[in-house]
């Protein structure tokens, strides 16, 4: 909880810094808005490294279904990194891009789980 109310913290003051260019110079505005996004991402990926190791102990659990953990990682990381994405593109005034980018997302987590669906599709035919 700490963790979150630092980041959140750092955001606002970071977006308050650079709404004080956003009049002058708005291309410091923008690159003071990538740079936060950049330094939250990079303390996220931090995050996500403990995330990684209480997964590897809930695979050890899976043992044959463990393709089901590394799809939900996959569409967990599809949504991080076009939702990220797509929100600098907006920022930067390009909601057409931003739009495209998290079509993209979608489609991109529907085909993920493609092999989940198939796999329960096996499963009702052989109760048949």
């Amino acid at each position: 909880m700490a963790e979150v109310i630092k980041v959140g913290a750092f955001g606002i003051v970071g977006v308050m810094l650079a709404l004080q260019f956003k009049g002058q110079k708005p291309e410091y505005s923008m690159y003071i808005g990538f740079a936060l996004s950049i330094l939250i991402f990079c303390y996220v990926l931090k995050r996500a490294e403990v995330i990684m190791l209480q997964l590897d102990i809930i695979r050890k659990f899976l043992g044959s279904a463990e393709g089901y953990l590394s799809i939900l990682l996959k569409v967990i990381g599809i949504t991080y990194i076009c939702e990220f994405s797509a929100s600098i593109c907006k920022d930067a005034g390009y909601g057409a891009v931003a739009d495209q980018i998290e079509i993209l997302g979608k489609l991109s987590v529907m085909l993920a789980g493609l092999p989940i669906l198939f796999s329960m599709i096996e499963q009702i035919q052989s109760f048949v």
